[in-house]
Formats: C-alpha cells, structure tokens, sequence
C-alpha cells in the first residue's frame, strides 16, 4: 500500500482513539466549570442548547495536535506549518469563548480585535506560503489544468482565502454537526488530492516535496480522525459544542490545506456550503440596509431553512450531501 496513504489511515485511527479518550475529560471539565453556551435572544429554536458546554474544539485541536506531531514530528514545514496556523486561530477562537464565558453574553471579542488577529495570522500564513519553494505564488486553475501566477498578489489574495473561510466556517456553526460534518467530507477531499499529487511528486522523483505532502496528508488525516472523535459527542442532540475554538481552527486547517496544494479556488466546490452561509449573510445585511426587508427569515441561510420547519438533523444531512457532491466535482476538474 502507498506509504502516504497507509500512515494517513494509521493517523487517523490514532487521532480517533486519541479524541474518544479525552473528550468525556473535556466535557466533564467544563461543565464543572460552568463553560456553557450563550444563545442569543433571537434564536429562540436553540434555547435547550443553553447549558450546552462549548470550546468543544480543544477535543480535535488537541488531538490533532498530538497525532500529527507524533507520526510527522516537527521536521517538515508543511505539517508544522498547518498545525501552527491551526492552532493560532484555535487560541484565537479560545479567547473569543472565555470572553463569552466570563461575561455570560455571546458576543465575546471586539469586531475589530478579531479581524486585526485574523490578519494578522492569515498574513504570516500567506507570507510563509509565498516564500516556500514548493508553493509560491502560483495557484491552479481547475478545467484548464494550468497554473497561473499571482505574483506580490499572491499574498492579499491568500489572505482573503484564510479571512474568508475562517469567518465562512465560523457563521456555518450553528447546529448539532453541522460545520464538524462539512469539514469532515471537505478534508476527506483534500486529503485525496494530497495523496494524488503525493504519489506524482513521488513517481517524478521530487522526494523532497512528496515528503512534505506526505506530512501535510498526516496532519489531514489526523484532523478527520479528531473530527470523527468530535462528532460523536456534537452529533444531535449535541453534548457539547465546538465552539469560537473549533470553528476558527477549522476555518484556518481548511485555508491552509487547499492553500499548501495551489488548490485555493476548488474551495467554491468542496467548500461550497461555507460559501453559502457567508454570502447569505452579506446579501441579507446589504438587502436590509437598502430596503429594511430581509430576503431570508434569519442568515446564516441554514437558520432560514430551520424557520421553514426542517429539522436541523435534516438540515446537516442536506448540508452534507451537497459538499459530497461539490468535492465530487473538484476531483473530477482535476
């Protein structure tokens, strides 16, 4: 078997039983400590989610953490690269549930002290992908099977994909595993592409950089197993919720994996349900600034759907089906 795809499933396997071992720890630990979620007051379809215990990321982060760095170590930059990124918008995230926590209101961290540390990061991300021999500034261009070279504009728009889709992933946590679920069927997609563009690295005899695909597929497969691990415990009716911690740390994982393989723009596919929760929330606020009508009942648009009457297990199954689909079509344009 290809060495890249049996240390992913070990990986994974791993990350798993890792997960399953300390998330009862975690959600004991914070229900001790009274680390429950804060529902708005709009949404009353989630009030029997109140005293749901939330920063439930830490169980993937953690187990992410330590599975990846137990099978890749810290010796290639693509695997430390991404747990690095992964765990900056993790803290990131943990620090917007403290505050939350702490003050018993959801609104956690300033608007503009998080998207200054979202910038932050995301340009240190950007940068470091801009000056790495195996990524550059060359992005792929699905279809056309061509690459096309951003140059000193690789950096803006590689923040914008890390800015994006942490806030996308961010807005699609709404429901019992619901943005767990999507993640999980978008890095089962990136890790296919990472063993495929691993094994022609390999064939060609580019051992450098078939190594550091071989660690970046590590760190995804380890990331799928954690999330399997999450799922268990968030699936409805959830025991505890991701949370800032989780949402943020997958939004920076996803960016940083279709970032790391010059695939940036099969995120419109794979990630097309991310897409769809940020763009309804755009064009809800615009709409409503220049008319004062709203378009959807409640945005993020799967609080729209739970308005019309479908059950949110209805909603993640919906959710997942479609990103099935998208990642379907990003392979095949590939």
């Amino acid at each position: 078997m290809n060495s890249a795809v049996m240390m992913s499933l070990v990986s994974m396997l791993v990350a798993f039983a890792i997960g399953m071992l300390i998330a009862p720890l975690i959600i004991k630990f914070l229900q001790s400590h009274n680390s429950v979620q804060v529902i708005l007051h709009y949404v009353q379809q989630h009030k029997d989610k109140t005293n749901t215990p939330t920063m439930g990321g830490i169980i993937f982060v953690l187990a992410t953490i330590i599975t990846t760095l137990i099978f890749s170590g810290f010796t290639f930059r693509f695997a430390l690269s991404a747990l690095v990124i992964f765990f900056s918008y993790g803290v990131l995230g943990f620090l917007d549930d403290f505050i939350k926590i702490g003050l018993k209101r959801n609104k956690g961290l300033r608007a503009y002290q998080k998207i200054i540390s979202q910038f932050l990061i995301a340009l240190i991300a950007s940068y470091f992908a801009y000056r790495n021999l195996y990524i550059g500034s060359e992005i792929n261009i699905p279809i056309l099977h061509i690459t096309f070279n951003l140059r000193w504009w690789y950096i803006p728009f590689s923040m914008f994909v890390y800015i994006a889709m942490t806030n996308a992933v961010n807005l699609t946590d709404g429901l019992d595993g619901l943005a767990g679920s999507v993640s999980l069927i978008y890095l089962t997609v990136f890790l296919i592409l990472t063993i495929v563009i691993f094994c022609n690295a390999e064939y060609l005899g580019n051992t450098f950089y078939a190594l550091e695909l071989k660690s970046l597929s590590i760190f995804i497969a380890a990331l799928i197993g954690s999330l399997l691990a999450f799922l268990w415990f968030n699936s409805y009716k959830a025991k505890i919720i991701m949370g800032d911690t989780g949402a943020l740390a997958l939004g920076g994982a996803c960016s940083s994996v279709a970032i790391f393989i010059k695939h940036p723009l099969l995120i419109l596919f794979a990630g097309a349900m991310f897409v769809l929760s940020c763009i309804s929330v755009i064009v809800q606020v615009l709409y409503f600034k220049r008319t004062r009508k709203r378009i959807f009942l409640m945005s993020p648009f799967h609080h729209h759907l739970e308005l019309k009457g479908i059950h949110e297990t209805k909603i993640v199954a919906y959710y997942c089906i479609l990103t099935a689909i998208g990642g379907l079509i990003a392979l095949i344009l590939v």
